[in-house]
C-alpha cells in the first residue's frame, strides 16, 4: 500500500521512501565541492563556472538524470559584458525527468550555481549563496531518477533547472523563459530554491523555519499545496515575511523564479534569509546547517511529488503584465 491514513491527510509512503535520497551526508558532500577552492566561485563566463557546469552534469549523468535540452545537459548563452559585468560565454545545465500520462506538462525546480568569483586573492565560496540550493536541487533530481527507476516516474514531467547568470541580473533563468525547452503554457510552476543553508538574525532561536515567497502572489492553489506538503511531511515552520508587498527588500524580484512569475507561471521561492557572511569570502560550506538544508529541500521534493503527480496543474489565480 503507498499510502496510510495519518490524522485526515494521507501519507503517500513512497514520496517518504525517495525522500531519503535527499540526506544531509550527500549535501554536505555536494556543497564542499561547488563551494570549494577548485570552481574560484563560480562567477559566471569564467573556467570556474564551466567546471562547476561539469561537474553538476557528471552527476546527472551517474545518477540517470537525463539531459534536459534534447541530448544534451547544456544550455548556452552569452554574458555581455556591460558597466560592472564582465562578460563570456555561459551555461545553464538541465536534468529532466519524463512524466506519463501528463508528460506534456512540466515542473520546473531551479537553483542558481554561479556566484561571485574571485576578487583580487579573495575566492568567493558561495557555500549558501547558492550551492546549498544547488546541492538540494540535484538530490531531488537523483531522488525522482531512482522513484522513476522503480516504477513510480511521475505524471507530470520534471525539468531540473540549474542556472547561470544570476548574480549578474538573472541572466541564466531570463534566458531559458526567451528560449524554452518546453513550451512556457506547459510549465505548470517553478520552485526555486536560493540559500537555504544558514539563520538570519530573525531566527536566532528556531532553525526550523524557511521564508516562503509567491507562493500566494500567481496561485492560491499551488500555495495550498505547499502548505498541505508541509503540514504532512515536514512541519517547518513557514514564514512570510518576504512575501508582502510591501517588503523594503524586495525579494520576490530578486531570484530566478521571477522570471517564470512575469510570464505567469506560479512560483514558490525558498530562502533562509540573509547573514553576514552573504556576499563575503566567508560564506564557506563548514558554516552550512545540512540537517536545515535537508530538511527545506524535503519540503521542496514533497511540494514537487505533490504538484507531479495530482489531477490537475496548479490553478493560476491572477495574471500579471509582462515588462
Amino acid at each position: 500500500m503507498a499510502l496510510y491514513i495519518q490524522g485526515s491527510a494521507q501519507v503517500d509512503a513512497n514520496a517518504q521512501k525517495f525522500a531519503k535520497v535527499v540526506n544531509a551526508s550527500d549535501m554536505k558532500k555536494l556543497v564542499k565541492a561547488l563551494a570549494s577552492k577548485k570552481f574560484e566561485g563560480r562567477e559566471s563566463g569564467t573556467e570556474g563556472q564551466q567546471k562547476a557546469a561539469n561537474f553538476i552534469r557528471r552527476f546527472y549523468k551517474k545518477n540517470d538524470v537525463e539531459p534536459g535540452n534534447g541530448n544534451s545537459y547544456f544550455q548556452e548563452f552569452e554574458v555581455k559584458e556591460r558597466s560592472g559585468v564582465s562578460g563570456g560565454m555561459s551555461s545553464n545545465v538541465l536534468g529532466y525527468i519524463q512524466g506519463t500520462d501528463k508528460q506534456s506538462e512540466v515542473l520546473v525546480i531551479s537553483a542558481h550555481y554561479d556566484h561571485l568569483g574571485k576578487k583580487g586573492k579573495d575566492i568567493y565560496y558561495g557555500a549558501d549563496d547558492d550551492a546549498s540550493g544547488t546541492a538540494a536541487i540535484m538530490l531531488i533530481a537523483k531522488a525522482f531518477a531512482k522513484a522513476s527507476a522503480e516504477g513510480f516516474r511521475p505524471r507530470r514531467s520534471i525539468l531540473i533547472l540549474n542556472d547561470s547568470g544570476e548574480e549578474k541580473g538573472l541572466l541564466g533563468s531570463k534566458y531559458y523563459v526567451e528560449n524554452p525547452v518546453f513550451p512556457l503554457k506547459n510549465t505548470v510552476a517553478d520552485l526555486n530554491v536560493d540559500m537555504i543553508g544558514r539563520i538570519d538574525s530573525a531566527h536566532i532561536a528556531d532553525t526550523n523555519y524557511v521564508y516562503l515567497i509567491g507562493s500566494d502572489k500567481l496561485s492560491y492553489d499551488l500555495h495550498f499545496v505547499s502548505e498541505k506538503s508541509n503540514s504532512m511531511y515536514t512541519n517547518l515552520n513557514l514564514d512570510y515575511t518576504f512575501n508582502s508587498d510591501t517588503d523594503p527588500n524586495r525579494f520576490y524580484y530578486r531570484s530566478d523564479h521571477y522570471n517564470f512569475a512575469k510570464n505567469n507561471i506560479p512560483v514558490i521561492f525558498y530562502f533562509s534569509g540573509v547573514h553576514a557572511d552573504y556576499h563575503q569570502p566567508t560564506d564557506t560550506y563548514d558554516k552550512i546547517l545540512y540537517d536545515k538544508a535537508t530538511k527545506i529541500a524535503h519540503l521542496v521534493f514533497y511540494t514537487a511529488w505533490n504538484i507531479a503527480n495530482r489531477d490537475d496543474r496548479p490553478v493560476l489565480d491572477k495574471l500579471i503584465d509582462k515588462e
